[in-house]
């Protein structure tokens, strides 16, 4: 998901406080835990709503459990968050507890720089492998152990204004759930957006198409290239395998879109945003982590999975999880207190749930609290569909690919490259990452 921006949440100032005074903290050497409890440090990335609310779940495990002293810290998201833990994984300063996206694994050494869950433990505090889908779970594995234990979900989702929709024909059902009409393929996605564009004068699609660190192009790539079945890298995520006829019939698709002004051509993450905020464009292809911002400004619209444009109803997305960073001698109270807290944050997650992630443990998406979640329980189902970037150490979240590949793809949404030089230059950059050796690699233990 991306960084926080001032116009997606409307608590950020708490969550500020509550990063600054999470991170004063956050690096001190280990001490006993005061009065005879059991210190638990964990460590995440959540900033704006997002961070709210985790604080909010975190008070709230603190009440139910008395007997552990918990440290929560927040650290800046991206990069910076990645490399922080790395170190503190290599170093012998690590928490015994932190959040990891699932896709960048397999370039976080597991088994030097992250520790195994206990299943047996895990089953005794009510978790286990069959309460999560089996490739989200399997995507936590290494070595025949289990690495990472997912939170959630986030994929790629289409939000549409439900009056804008209303006036082009593009609504079905009765009442207050009015919903958005199947889009079938690539030609009714099309000719929704022209139904819209002709009800308002407006494009009818907005997305990021450009600006530092643009990464939304690449996640537009990945869903339409994965339903049509093709993969960007090998099983092993060592070699280039993209069909090259398969990325073309999707980026001359994106492109003829933009040419027929059926699509924002210039718009950067805040101003696609606030364009969709705005309630002139129909649609709009993001994370469905703005959810909240929507729902604040007391937006008309609602949100359902990517349509199968081309084949699949597949959708890019990434999955935030629980890890255990590498602790020398790792067990006891503390290592308990830990899974502990992934099994409280699972089964709770209804809350984590507001923000628009779709939670991986599959009890709560039968929970009734979840279901009455509108409009965040309509695309619940995509959890059985999601596509997660191949294992490398540059894919995942605020990865080098994304970043990269992001780039080459604006260009194809703005009109400066054509498909096949994106194609191209996507391809050589892909080259080049894979013949880059893992800086992580070299941790030791």
């Amino acid at each position: 998901m991306r960084p926080p921006h001032l116009s997606r949440r409307g608590a950020l100032a708490a969550a500020a406080a509550a990063t600054t005074a999470a991170l004063a903290g956050g690096c001190a050497a280990p001490s006993a835990a005061a009065g005879g409890r059991t210190r638990l440090r964990f460590w995440h990335l959540f900033g704006g709503g997002d961070g709210v609310t985790m604080q909010a779940m975190l008070d709230a495990f603190r009440a139910d459990h008395p007997g552990i002293a918990l440290e929560a810290a927040t650290l800046q998201w991206g990069a910076p968050y990645y490399t922080k833990l790395g170190m503190a994984g290599a170093g012998g300063r690590a928490p015994e507890l932190a959040v990891l996206h699932l896709a960048r694994l397999a370039g976080f050494a597991p088994g030097r720089l992250l520790d195994p869950f206990d299943l047996d433990l895990l089953g005794e505090l009510g978790v286990r492998a069959t309460d999560f889908p089996s490739d989200i779970w399997r995507r936590g594995q290494a070595g025949g152990k289990q690495y990472a234990v997912p939170l959630d979900t986030h994929p790629l989702v289409l939000y549409y204004q439900t009056e804008v929709c209303e006036k082009a024909g593009l609504l079905e059902g009765g009442g207050d759930r009015r919903t958005l009409k199947p889009l079938r393929d690539a030609a009714e996605f099309a000719d929704a957006l022209r139904a819209a564009k002709k009800a308002t004068g407006q494009p009818g699609l907005v997305t990021e198409t450009l600006g530092p660190d643009c990464i939304t192009p690449w996640r537009l790539f990945a869903t339409f290239y994965s339903q049509t079945g093709g993969r960007v890298l090998s099983e092993d995520g060592r070699r280039l395998v993209l069909d090259d006829a398969k990325a073309l019939t999707v980026l001359e698709f994106m492109a003829r879109l933009v040419e027929e002004g059926l699509w924002v051509r210039r718009a950067d993450y805040a101003a696609s945003v606030g364009i969709f905020n705005g309630g002139k464009t129909a649609f709009h292809l993001n994370g469905e982590w703005e959810v909240t911002s929507f729902r604040t400004t007391g937006l008309k619209f609602s949100m359902t999975r990517v349509p199968g444009l081309f084949g699949r109803p597949t959708a890019q997305a990434d999955c935030h999880a629980f890890v255990l960073p590498h602790i020398a001698g790792r067990g006891g109270a503390p290592d308990e207190a830990a899974h502990t807290l992934v099994a409280w944050m699972l089964k709770h997650s209804v809350a984590w749930a507001q923000g628009g992630h779709v939670p991986a443990y599959l009890p709560v998406l039968d929970d009734p609290e979840y279901l009455a979640l509108h409009p965040q329980s309509a695309y619940r189902d995509v959890v059985d569909d999601v596509v997660l970037d191949d294992p490398a150490w540059f894919t995942g979240s605020a990865s080098r690919m994304w970043i990269e590949l992001g780039g080459v793809f604006s260009g194809v949404l703005t009109g400066s490259r054509t498909p096949r030089a994106a194609l191209a230059e996507a391809k050589r950059r892909l080259r080049r990452l894979l013949d880059t050796r893992d800086p992580l690699s070299g941790a030791a233990s």
